[in-house]
């Protein structure tokens, strides 16, 4: 018997398990200094801005702009498909965020809105997906089913 090929898991730590929390509980939160009140992404001990060691989750709203992205093709392991895409999404926050573009390559667009959702790629693990505002979370950038796309559409 074969296993399925699943997504490799993050890792995580005391700095970003709330992140990773709160994706699973279905909302998209951003590391926040409480003293200067900047957002930073990934997570870090330490306000790069004002030095302070004060912070605190904060629910953002997932609209974005599509600062870059890369389609991978190779060498592309199971169980992505060929041609997936990868992007940079600046939140309107002012934070960019990394997340899987759940959308074809010829859709996407330097400067186009995108919305960052916590998407649910298997029994484990949710992470942030980027769509077309709009249109149905449906994942194309793998062979897996995801769970509970149609409650997320």
């Amino acid at each position: 018997m074969t296993a399925t090929p699943t997504r490799q898991r993050p890792a995580v730590n005391l700095d970003n398990s709330f992140f990773f929390e709160s994706l699973a509980q279905g909302r998209l939160t951003i590391q926040q200094c409480t003293e200067c009140r900047t957002h930073r992404h990934p997570p870090v001990p330490m306000c790069p801005r004002c030095h302070s060691l004060s912070w605190q989750a904060d629910e953002v709203s997932g609209h974005g702009t599509l600062t870059t992205y890369t389609a991978l093709y190779h060498p592309v392991l199971p169980p992505f498909v060929p041609g997936y895409l990868v992007g940079l999404v600046e939140l309107d926050e002012g934070v960019r965020v990394v997340v899987n573009l759940e959308f074809a390559e010829d859709e996407a667009r330097i400067g186009m809105p995108v919305d960052v959702v916590p998407q649910r790629y298997d029994d484990d693990l949710v992470l942030p997906a980027g769509y077309i505002p709009g249109r149905p979370h449906v994942v194309v950038s793998s062979t897996e089913s995801a769970v509970a796309q149609e409650s997320r559409s």
